[in-house]
């Protein structure tokens, strides 16, 4: 069962660390591995939410979700999309960006450095309100109690996350984007440079769970006429044609899931900025890492229940939030690339952990529960 779900990832896994060790030594092999664990670990939610949703859609839209939608988030966000964001930041043609990275790969770093403070203040922006909105959302199940049970109830003044991811932005254009350009040149244009990019990272966020939201209430109202239909049917006594009502709500499933690993894969690619600049080694990474999305996908639609860690979509929205700092702050200062992919890890690694010492703690209740009523039966109680 799993070397069937997981066999394409475990292809793709060997023929990219090989071609990375090709391309930069075991330098780059290590890059490559910690942009592969940062992509899954990021994006395990999102195989998570794929799942709930996949489950409910024919074989046919399944199908069409794991082959057409995988080229769409392998090859359009995860290999494309890097290198429209350098073409941008950088102003060079999307070709010519590419043939930089192969040939010139010292001009390719100057002109990715030069870039680098509105990436990191897009990409910062960006993965901060997807952070912000899960911390300020009251939920059943909290991880660390003792913070998010207060950020919760703080989560219900309007446009919360709105106004201190603005505060966070302006804060970092004043300190980070002023001394960092004090080494060479006028800091209100680097400043306003970082404004500007932070500015559009919260409106792509916005656009994209709008759409997001667009696309949940368009599936919401076909399967809510759908279940109409179906008690018409039943009173009248007449047949009815399923097959038009269940291929819209499977269309616009299909349009709901590629906006969400749209929405998930920005946080991986930008993320990925924090890591290294290199594009070859981030497309081998984040590829490898969109693989194993899928493949989990797939495996909890095959197993039919959802995975038992609760906490591991807590972890890794912390690991979101700690990248979007990290990302802000080499706007001025150089951090470490271990630094930058051990952070999620170890986030993802002690929600895994918890998760686990909830399940023991729970199935150890459910143990004493039972022998008790058992104890109170042979008692004749």
């Amino acid at each position: 069962m799993v070397l069937k779900t997981f066999g394409w990832s475990f292809a793709v896994t060997a023929l990219g660390l090989v071609a990375a060790i090709f391309y930069g030594g075991w330098t780059a092999f290590g890059v490559v591995a910690i942009l592969s664990v940062l992509e899954i670990s990021l994006s395990f939610d999102n195989a998570v939410v794929n799942a709930g949703i996949l489950k409910k859609m024919s074989a046919f839209w399944q199908k069409i979700f794991l082959t057409i939608g995988i080229l769409i988030a392998v090859f359009g966000m995860r290999l494309v999309f890097p290198v429209v964001i350098v073409a941008l930041s950088a102003q060079l043609g999307p070709i010519e960006a590419v043939d930089l990275a192969l040939t010139d790969k010292d001009q390719y770093q100057q002109y990715v450095t030069d870039a680098h403070p509105s990436i990191a203040a897009f990409g910062g922006m960006f993965l901060l309100m997807i952070f912000l909105d899960f911390i300020f959302e009251d939920r059943d199940i909290k991880w660390l109690k003792w913070l998010e049970r207060p950020l919760a109830k703080l989560g219900k003044v309007d446009m919360l996350s709105v106004c201190i991811a603005l505060i966070v932005l302006l804060v970092s254009a004043m300190t980070f984007a002023t001394q960092a350009h004090q080494h060479g040149g006028t800091h209100v244009d680097k400043a306003e440079t970082v404004l500007l990019a932070g500015i559009g990272g919260l409106i792509t966020y916005m656009i994209v769970g709008g759409l997001s939201g667009y696309f949940e209430d368009k599936l919401e109202e076909e399967e809510e006429r759908e279940h109409e239909a179906e008690e018409a049917a039943v009173r009248s006594g007449k047949p009815r044609s399923a097959v038009v009502v269940a291929g819209k709500a499977a269309f616009f499933m299909f349009l709901y899931l590629e906006v969400l690993d749209a929405s998930f894969s920005f946080d991986g690619v930008i993320g990925a900025f924090a890591i290294t600049n290199d594009i070859v080694m981030m497309a081998l990474g984040l590829g490898i890492g969109a693989m194993y999305v899928r493949s989990l996908t797939v495996y909890l639609v095959r197993q039919g229940t959802l995975d038992d860690y609760v906490y591991l979509e807590h972890g890794a929205h912390y690991a979101i939030g700690a990248l979007a700092m990290i990302l802000l702050v080499t706007i001025r200062y150089e951090i470490n690339e271990f630094i930058t992919g051990s952070v999620g890890v170890i986030l993802i690694a002690w929600s895994f952990w918890s998760s686990v010492r909830r399940n023991r703690a729970i199935a150890a209740a459910e143990g004493d529960a039972g022998s008790d009523s058992k104890t109170e039966v042979s008692s004749g109680v």
